[in-house]
Protein backbone atom coordinates (compact mmCIF):
# COMPACT_ATOMS: atom_id res chain seq x y z
CA UNK A 1 0.00 0.00 0.00
CA UNK A 2 1.31 3.64 -0.97
CA UNK A 3 0.11 6.59 0.78
CA UNK A 4 -0.37 9.64 -1.20
CA UNK A 5 -0.92 13.44 -0.25
CA UNK A 6 -4.12 15.54 -0.15
CA UNK A 7 -3.04 17.08 -3.75
CA UNK A 8 -2.56 13.46 -5.24
CA UNK A 9 -6.16 12.16 -3.83
CA UNK A 10 -7.44 15.55 -5.37
CA UNK A 11 -6.40 15.09 -8.62
CA UNK A 12 -7.35 11.71 -8.88
CA UNK A 13 -11.05 12.26 -7.22
CA UNK A 14 -12.04 15.59 -9.19
CA UNK A 15 -12.12 17.79 -6.53
CA UNK A 16 -10.08 20.75 -4.27
CA UNK A 17 -6.89 19.95 -2.47
CA UNK A 18 -8.32 22.03 0.91
CA UNK A 19 -11.78 19.59 0.33
CA UNK A 20 -9.85 16.55 0.29
CA UNK A 21 -7.90 18.30 4.03
CA UNK A 22 -11.63 19.26 5.24
CA UNK A 23 -12.81 15.16 4.52
CA UNK A 24 -9.93 13.54 6.43
CA UNK A 25 -9.72 16.22 9.75
CA UNK A 26 -13.53 15.57 9.49
CA UNK A 27 -12.72 11.38 9.94
CA UNK A 28 -14.07 10.82 6.85
CA UNK A 29 -11.49 9.27 5.02
CA UNK A 30 -10.47 5.71 6.00
CA UNK A 31 -7.28 5.04 6.60
CA UNK A 32 -5.84 8.51 6.38
CA UNK A 33 -2.89 9.82 9.24
CA UNK A 34 -1.74 13.22 9.46
CA UNK A 35 2.14 13.78 9.97
CA UNK A 36 2.62 17.17 9.54
CA UNK A 37 0.67 16.61 6.15
CA UNK A 38 -2.31 14.28 5.61
CA UNK A 39 -1.25 10.87 3.97
CA UNK A 40 -4.22 8.73 2.14
CA UNK A 41 -3.78 5.21 1.46
CA UNK A 42 -3.77 4.59 -2.48
CA UNK A 43 -6.95 2.12 -2.41
CA UNK A 44 -8.95 4.58 -0.38
CA UNK A 45 -12.26 4.89 -1.87
CA UNK A 46 -13.98 8.54 -2.54
CA UNK A 47 -16.40 9.17 0.20
CA UNK A 48 -19.89 10.40 -0.37
CA UNK A 49 -20.51 13.88 -0.30
CA UNK A 50 -22.99 14.21 2.66
CA UNK A 51 -22.86 18.39 2.40
CA UNK A 52 -26.61 19.48 1.44
CA UNK A 53 -27.20 21.43 -1.86
CA UNK A 54 -30.04 23.78 -1.69
CA UNK A 55 -31.73 23.27 -4.98
CA UNK A 56 -32.98 26.16 -7.07
CA UNK A 57 -36.40 27.36 -6.31
CA UNK A 58 -36.66 25.49 -2.51
CA UNK A 59 -36.97 27.58 0.69
CA UNK A 60 -34.73 28.01 3.54
CA UNK A 61 -36.20 26.99 6.74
Amino acid sequence: MEYLTTSEIAKIWGITARRVQILCKEGRIEGAINKGIWLIPDTTPKPDDARKVRKKGQHQE
